[in-house]
């Protein structure tokens, strides 16, 4: 199948344009060539082939929000939720995103690359091939580099694509815990500055990584949130959040006026923030396992979205609290079931428009000519299997590329 090259907003969200019996020219891990199977074929005769079989090719997974690179685990904070805890309550007890942030501490480079390359392997299995992958389980300088660095080292081992975004601004770590200000000044002055003069140091050949904040009650409210995304912005950072997951302050609004690439979660977020997100160019991700991760009945407004003509696109959430799940198949399992998306919308929010939200739709996330060779050579003929079945992998091969890459 063969979707419109540029991300589809709105009531053009899930425009596919399958081809039936059709083939696709790779060379120098791009895309050079789509067409009918016959006339490729015709005018390619030397070419290696590679039979499908009959089974669906689709462009490779694309997720935009995950906290890939962590140490240890959560699973008592699963228990006490299934006891009645909220999120918001283990977290003010000392649980949460402090509770990783201390394992994370802790951890060597050499542990983090390896508990981290195990969920990329996974991950890649399932078939995302570009991962956004952010730092935040260090909250100073020290530890947010060695995160950042475990996502250098797995991207430069590959197969899995992965995309840097540093997001120190994730909580207030347990030093600042009575001096939110303090810390606010210092991720402004001292953070952001040294961020950049670091990376320019450790992989100069590569553009800035985005700068994400969590914009929520209690962690950094809206206007902690500008003044973060104002200092990153001015040091050309090109810029993501987290917004409405468990208030609405505004976030998505300001996202948008901002120029974000994207705005995630948006759980809570209204009819005058979807507005304001629809009418700009800024993403909006959803991540329905982390509702589904703390048994919540509320997810994205997604329906209210594509009718407000946004550009909506779907992520895992990745991360050991909320949602430990690497699979974007079951991501679209969900779309399904509870943002009300058709297969074929579920496919684009986590392809095309996927890409979009990492500002590289020109790059990855439909089969074009020109476009990365990033493919999926699934196990049956009807891509509609990626999210009417869910609990196994409907992904046969894997091509990252052009490397091809056969599941076991």
């Amino acid at each position: 199948m063969q979707l419109s090259p540029q991300p589809q907003r709105g009531s053009v969200l899930g425009t596919l344009n399958i081809l039936e019996n059709g083939a696709i020219l790779l060379a120098d891990g791009r895309i050079l060539a789509v067409g009918p199977q016959e006339e490729l074929l015709a005018t390619y005769p030397h070419a290696e082939r590679l039979d499908a079989a009959g089974r669906a090719v689709v462009p490779g997974f694309v997720d935009p929000h995950t906290h890939l690179v962590w140490a240890g685990a959560r699973v008592n904070e699963f228990e006490m939720r299934l006891q009645g805890k909220t999120y918001m309550e283990i977290m003010a007890a000392g649980g949460g995103i402090a509770a990783t942030v201390n394992a994370t501490r802790k951890a060597s480079l050499d542990e983090l690359i390896a508990q981290s390359r195990l969920r990329a392997q996974r991950a890649f299995s399932l078939g995302t091939t570009t991962m956004e992958a952010k730092s935040g389980y260090g909250l100073d300088l020290e530890t947010e580099y060695r995160q950042l660095e475990a996502v250098l080292a797995l991207d430069q081992e590959g197969p899995l694509e992965l995309v840097p975004t540093w997001m120190g601004a994730h909580a207030i770590p347990p030093e600042y815990k009575d001096r939110p200000n303090d810390y606010l000044d210092f991720l402004c002055e001292r953070a952001l500055p040294d961020l950049k003069a670091w990376w320019q140091r450790h992989a100069p050949q590569r553009p800035l990584p985005f700068v994400d904040v969590f914009c929520e009650q209690g962690v950094f409210e809206l206007d902690a949130t500008r003044q973060i995304l104002l200092a990153a912005r001015s040091l050309d950072f090109p810029l993501k959040l987290h917004v409405d997951e468990f208030a609405n302050l505004g976030g998505a609004s300001l996202a948008a006026e901002l120029g974000a690439a994207s705005a995630d979660h948006l759980v809570r977020t209204g009819k005058g923030d979807i507005e304001r997100l629809a009418a700009s160019e800024t993403v909006a991700v959803s991540l329905p396992a982390t509702p589904f991760g703390l048994a919540e009945s509320e997810y994205t407004p997604a329906r209210e979205i594509i009718a407000a003509d946004g550009c909506l696109a779907l992520a895992s959430d990745l991360n050991p609290g909320t949602s430990w799940n690497e699979s974007m198949q079951f991501i679209q399992a969900l779309a399904c079931r509870y943002l009300k998306l058709t297969p074929a919308q579920a496919l684009v929010a986590s392809t095309l428009n996927a890409a979009a939200a990492l500002s590289a739709a020109d790059r990855i996330g439909s089969l074009h000519p020109g476009k990365q060779a990033d493919l999926l050579i699934l196990n049956t003929p009807d891509y509609r299997n990626l999210s009417y079945r869910y609990g196994s992998n409907q992904v046969a091969a894997v091509i990252k590329r052009g490397q091809v890459y056969w599941q076991a």
